[in-house]
């Protein structure tokens, strides 16, 4: 918990309370239904929550702003987003029922109102989002065709309305071909933890009418 105050310094004692009690109910929830590796369960708040806040370093979403997590798993980058954010909107998919489940459960125990969690295919999802959030489910160019639509025409943040893709390793081809849309950010530059060396976050603009 400490090393999310480490780079957060303005939580609110709501939101600390929050981000404590995700260590005990992942936990127990990875006992019954595994969603977590055994290995990055010690390890949740800088491989999962401090990742997922990464995007709150780039970006303040603004009150009554939608967002979509494709492929959410656990919960991240979603839930963390949710408690960073109370006033931003967030809708959690996955085509994995079980894994929905231990959101919603999560969700519940944390009284995240502004949390909508749904056991769905991202083709199946109709309603249109200011940002598309995600780690790494699949290659760029795959994740792209898939969200693309579901992007919001009206922007109102200081960035474009469009994806943020949370990703590790080497992508440069994946991502040769939207270079004039993105912007790729370096989590080495956020955060000191050895873990985000080879962690990228890649924002794209998406535009549509």
């Amino acid at each position: 918990m400490e090393i999310l105050t480490k780079y957060f310094t303005d939580l609110t004692s709501q939101q600390i309370d929050q981000f404590s009690r995700l260590s005990s109910l992942y936990e127990e929830w990875n006992t019954k239904i595994n969603v977590i590796s055994r290995k990055d369960i010690e390890q949740l708040y800088e491989r999962h929550v401090l990742h997922s806040l990464a995007i709150a370093r780039i970006i303040r979403f603004k009150p009554g702003n939608t967002i979509l997590d494709v492929g959410t798993g656990g919960g991240f980058p979603g839930i963390p987003l949710a408690i960073f954010f109370p006033e931003t909107n967030f809708v959690l998919i996955d085509s994995i029922g079980k894994k929905i489940r231990v959101v919603n459960e999560v969700a519940t125990a944390l009284n995240l109102r502004n949390v909508i969690a749904e056991h769905t295919r991202v083709e199946d999802v109709a309603q249109k989002f200011d940002f598309v959030v995600s780690r790494a489910v699949t290659s760029f160019p795959r994740f792209v065709s898939m969200v693309k639509t579901k992007v919001a025409s009206h922007n109102n943040n200081d960035l474009p309305n469009g994806i943020l893709y949370l990703k590790g390793g080497d992508f440069e081809e994946e991502i040769t071909p939207f270079r004039k849309q993105i912007q790729v950010y370096d989590l080495h530059d956020f955060f000191q933890e050895e873990f985000f060396e080879t962690k990228k976050l890649i924002h794209m603009s998406v535009k549509n009418k």
